[in-house]
């Protein structure tokens, strides 16, 4: 029998810090909680110590903490966005290796955070003002740009884990007050709009909606959606009206707390968390997380059984996270055919490309060719991370003469998780696909491929030898 090797110390001060803060405890409070002494908590989070398995435990007893995910290394999409600036050439002189850059993020989070946001803004001023200048007209990019904007949206989600236990208890209110029942929502929602807000709900046509899928007719009282929707997306847009006139004041209050002051990031975020609350009154907490579970994540079971789309069950199931009744952790990303990032969720489980595309080696791309296919791969990433993908391919309606829009999404988690996923059975003996995030943040050698070389290393091209890449690169 091999000799097992003894566990490595897990020096974990600044995740510790971190937790205490964010739960809002004093260190006396949070040492309490844990059964250790204040000074013995203190010498934790200054890593002078390293963390038990005894503190592990109260951890997950005393704050519902996941210690696996604890014990890993720093977030992995901050420790890609510190790779990739590490790669540009402003700091590539500075020779950062993975080693200084991991220390970063586990001992100095939040200054990790502050140095890939502050690199993310010059890459974005810098893209904003090439296109300026390559155009000679338009208007000037906005401070940060409206890429920054996105992105902080979408970071602000990642740091609560797309999860909002506020919006999961107003989705309650609405589900007892509108009676709603297992099936047909739309019908028990529409009446629900007309005897507290006034408002009813029609069905127009496509001419007459102009393009528009959905229309708030304040003056008229009128809730206005377009035919082109499926029966899902009715139930979603009358849903998310619904969440809009019933906790107007809760949206905005989240959207301020999570992004300051940007005018246009709160807007945008007071969207996201509207569609949110719309899901989850749509998809009641414990009852989809109850037939996940029991269905082994049978996501066709979920669309069927909530009455969703196959985007709106992959979005529910990435906000699975309450304390104490949590699901699977799972990203979500959605692209279309030109590898533009639309929607994407959950960047601490997996790490995705800020700007460019991504590896089309990725069953996301693949799954642009067939629509309404789901499509399983294992991949393993150049660290080593091995993860499960669940892609498909939907066409969704334009408006008269334009051609449907094309995107594809991807449902995925850990692979440690994939025998817990019913649609992961057909590949548990496949080899996984290598993948990058992305050509310039991949060091894959012989990669047919590639369609950039990686930043961080010299080309080394050579007249007389062409291998599977188009571009020969050294160690270093």
């Amino acid at each position: 029998m091999d000799e097992q090797k003894p566990l490595e110390k897990l020096f974990a001060g600044a995740r510790l810090r971190r937790l205490r803060r964010e739960r809002g405890l004093s260190q006396a409070e949070a040492a309490q909680a844990l059964g250790v002494s204040a000074s013995y908590l203190n010498l934790l989070e200054r890593n002078q110590r390293p963390v038990t398995a005894r503190v592990l435990l109260a951890l997950a007893d005393s704050f519902d903490v996941d210690v696996r995910a604890f014990a890993n290394e720093a977030d992995h999409q901050l420790l890609a966005d510190l790779k990739e600036a590490a790669a540009d050439p402003v700091l590539s002189t500075l020779s950062l290796d993975r080693m200084e850059l991991n220390e970063l993020a586990d001992s100095h989070p939040r200054a990790a955070e502050a140095l890939a946001k502050l690199f993310h803004a010059y890459r974005e001023t810098t893209a904003a003002t090439e296109d300026l200048a390559s155009r000679m007209s338009g208007p000037a990019a906005s401070a940060g740009g409206p890429g920054a904007v996105l992105e902080s949206v979408r970071d602000a989600l990642d740091a609560r884990q797309n999860h909002f236990p506020e919006l999961e208890d107003a989705a309650q209110q609405v589900i007892d007050r509108a009676g709603l029942r297992s099936r047909d929502k739309a019908s028990d929602l529409s009446r629900f709009l007309q005897s507290e807000h006034g408002f009813t709900v029609r069905v127009l046509e496509e001419d007459i909606m102009a393009g528009a899928r959905r229309r708030l007719d304040f003056h008229g009282r009128r809730l206005l959606l377009s035919e082109a929707l499926d029966a899902a997306s009715r139930s979603f847009h009358i849903a998310a009206v619904t969440a809009s006139l019933e906790f107007g004041e809760l949206l905005e209050k989240l959207a301020e707390d999570a992004v300051g002051e940007n005018i246009e990031a709160r807007r945008l975020l007071r969207v996201g968390l509207g569609n949110y609350l719309a899901s989850a009154i749509l998809a009641p907490y414990s009852q989809f997380l109850k037939l996940a579970e029991d269905s082994r994540y049978d996501l066709i079971r979920l669309q069927r059984r909530f009455e969703l789309s196959f985007e709106q069950v992959c979005h529910r199931l990435t906000t699975l996270q309450r304390n104490g009744e949590r699901g699977l952790p799972f990203f979500m990303i959605r692209v279309d055919q030109a590898g533009n990032v639309s929607k994407r969720f959950g960047g601490g489980i997996m790490p995705f490309v800020r700007s460019g595309g991504g590896c089309p080696k990725w069953n996301l791309y693949e799954a642009l060719h067939a629509p309404g296919q789901i499509l399983a791969q294992s991949f393993e990433l150049t660290d080593g991370r091995r993860h499960l993908s669940l892609a498909r391919g939907q066409l969704s309606p334009s408006p008269h003469g334009q051609a449907p829009v094309v995107h594809a999404i991807a449902l995925g988690c850990d692979w440690q998780h994939a025998e817990r996923i019913v649609h992961a059975d057909s590949i548990r003996d496949h080899d996984p696909a290598p993948i990058g995030i992305a050509c310039r943040l991949c060091e894959r050698d012989e990669c047919a491929q590639r369609a950039f070389p990686p930043l961080n290393r010299k080309l080394e091209m050579n007249p007389h030898t062409l291998g599977a890449s188009p571009y020969g690169f050294g160690s270093e």
